[in-house]
């Protein structure tokens, strides 16, 4: 098996579908940056905003493999005609197959990438939606996601302020903006300014180092 990219389809072969290895291995992504700020796949958020971009089936595969990462955290292999029929893609295979598009939009995505042959690096936590794939989403749903954000803005707590606030820093450092600027605009949104300091030092260092 060939390794996984976004353009390329599962391998096929001209033996019989039992003399072929549908078999893929499955490791976590490590990103210190979303597994801190991200969200799980099976979360409200991610039915809430991430459906919308990746569409059901991609969606519901991350979830899949979000709960096998339960079990087996540093990686299990996935029977792909098993996997694909318990999301209910079996059938077609090959290019333009229901599951192959499932596994191309983890990849395009950024929620995977090639870790081999037949392997596959998965994210275990989704990040927060980036403005371009916010705005592929409905207005009502976009203003439930501002909204989203404001309330998490004004909850207690250090913790979870820091973690906002590195959130926003690192949305804005991907839109461009250097981290004088990212200080300012947090300063501008009231975090307190050694909050607003600290976060778009990290920022700028952990897009730097991605």
């Amino acid at each position: 098996m060939t390794v996984l990219t976004a353009a390329e389809p599962l391998p096929r072969s001209s033996a019989p579908d039992d003399q072929v290895n549908h078999r893929l291995s499955v490791v976590p992504w490590i990103d210190a940056v979303v597994d801190d700020v991200g969200h799980d796949p099976r979360s409200w958020y991610v039915e809430s905003f991430w459906l919308g971009v990746l569409g059901p089936s991609t969606t519901w595969l991350l979830r899949l493999l979000a709960a096998r990462f339960e079990a087996r955290p540093d990686g299990f292999t996935l029977d792909l005609h098993d996997t694909a029929r318990a999301l209910g893609l079996a059938g077609r295979s090959g290019r333009g197959s229901p599951f192959q598009r499932a596994l191309d939009r983890c990849v395009t995505f950024d929620m995977a990438r090639p870790a081999g042959p037949a392997a596959l690096a998965v994210r275990r936590r989704l990040p927060p939606l980036a403005r371009r794939h916010l705005v592929r989403l409905p207005a009502s749903l976009q203003e439930r996601h501002r909204a989203w954000s404001e309330a998490r803005l004004h909850a207690p707590g250090i913790d979870e302020l820091r973690k906002r606030c590195r959130t926003l820093a690192l949305s804005l450092v991907e839109l461009g903006e250097d981290g004088a600027d990212v200080e300012r605009q947090l300063a501008r949104w009231r975090f307190h300014p050694a909050l607003a300091h600290e976060s778009a030092l990290w920022a700028v260092r952990h897009a730097t180092a991605r």
